[in-house]
């Protein structure tokens, strides 16, 4: 199965800009899929750079560890969520690091592999789990959710239009018999949106995958959680990079990092600040970094592909007002 795995990095040249890998350093990679990026720090880091990896795929982990062989003893790999990231960082005995990346998404092997069930290029299973230890299938939420509850689903993780229409399509498609293959569901889909409404450079079923990944992999709960529990992780001048490939995590990490970059939050009017928030990461970039033409041409996977990055500030250091 390792052999089968892979993943093409994105945005490597940006990542290794802002995160600056350095000898002797510690880095953790939260998402860790195939160790592409996971290699590239680790290289970078020699020769005595450490790295610690983080996986909810089992998969991914066993090509992590193959891939990353090169750097024997230089790292320690762990299945888990990133969101989960201090306590399983301290379980290893890392308190503190130089430089943190999130990939978040589905990666490129999840995507080709028809059995996962993530893509609806292919037919196959309706899993999408990340994890397949265990937690609830993409069939079991899309049988068992009510109508209303799969339309926000659909609506809110995918910005669908026509939420609340191909949602009644499930429920009536699932009466007649249970939905469990990819191609059950992309059928329904393409029921539900009016031939006339669908637009000619995205498949219709696109924004319906993307919300029930979401929703099956608590995707957007396990980015906040991971994104306050890496910032807490880094050493004063450390850095945390995160790379997204759509707009609901784009804004949740534009928003997050503006948080933890702002001092007193406090009403404006309020004369004298109570609050007593202090700012713990400053911006390294205030628009996001993008693939360029490069890269575009090589992968086109990286074309929504977004970076934001910032660094921790030293104790002290974030005035409150």
């Amino acid at each position: 199965m390792t052999e089968s795995f892979h993943h093409v990095p994105v945005l490597t040249r940006q990542v290794l800009t802002v995160l600056q890998p350095h000898t002797g350093g510690i880095y953790v990679d939260g998402t860790l899929g195939g160790a592409g990026h996971a290699a590239l720090l680790l290289a970078a880091s020699a020769p005595d750079g450490f790295l610690f990896g983080i996986d909810r795929d089992q998969e991914a982990l066993a090509a992590a560890e193959a891939h990353l062989q090169p750097f024997a003893g230089r790292f320690c790999l762990v299945h888990g969520n990133y969101a989960n990231m201090a306590a399983l960082a301290a379980a290893a005995g890392i308190t503190a690091a130089d430089g943190i990346l999130l990939d978040i998404g589905v990666s490129s092997h999840q995507l080709d592999e028809a059995g996962r069930g993530f893509s609806y290029q292919q037919d196959a299973p309706l899993d999408m789990r990340m994890d397949q230890s265990g937690g609830e299938s993409a069939a079991e939420l899309i049988n068992s959710r009510s109508q209303e509850e799969l339309t926000q689903i659909l609506y809110t993780y995918g910005e669908e239009r026509w939420a609340a229409r191909i949602a009644a399509f499930i429920v009536e498609a699932r009466q007649q018999r249970p939905i469990v293959t990819t191609g059950q569901l992309v059928d329904i889909i393409r029921r539900a949106i009016p031939r006339a409404a669908r637009e000619a450079d995205q498949h219709p079923a696109k924004r319906t995958f993307q919300a029930i990944r979401i929703a099956v992999n608590g995707e957007l709960e396990a980015l906040q959680q991971g994104l306050d529990a890496a910032v807490e992780l880094l050493a004063p001048g450390g850095v945390l990079a995160v790379i997204t490939f759509h707009s609901l995590e784009d804004r949740m990490v534009k928003e997050r990092f503006r948080y933890h970059a702002a001092g007193c939050i406090c009403p404006p009017h309020q004369p004298v600040c109570t609050c007593g928030h202090q700012a713990l990461v400053k911006l390294i970039n205030r628009k996001p970094l993008t693939a360029d033409a490069e890269e575009l041409a090589e992968n086109p996977r990286s074309r929504s592909a977004r970076l934001r990055a910032v660094v921790r500030l030293a104790p002290g250091a974030g005035k409150t007002r």
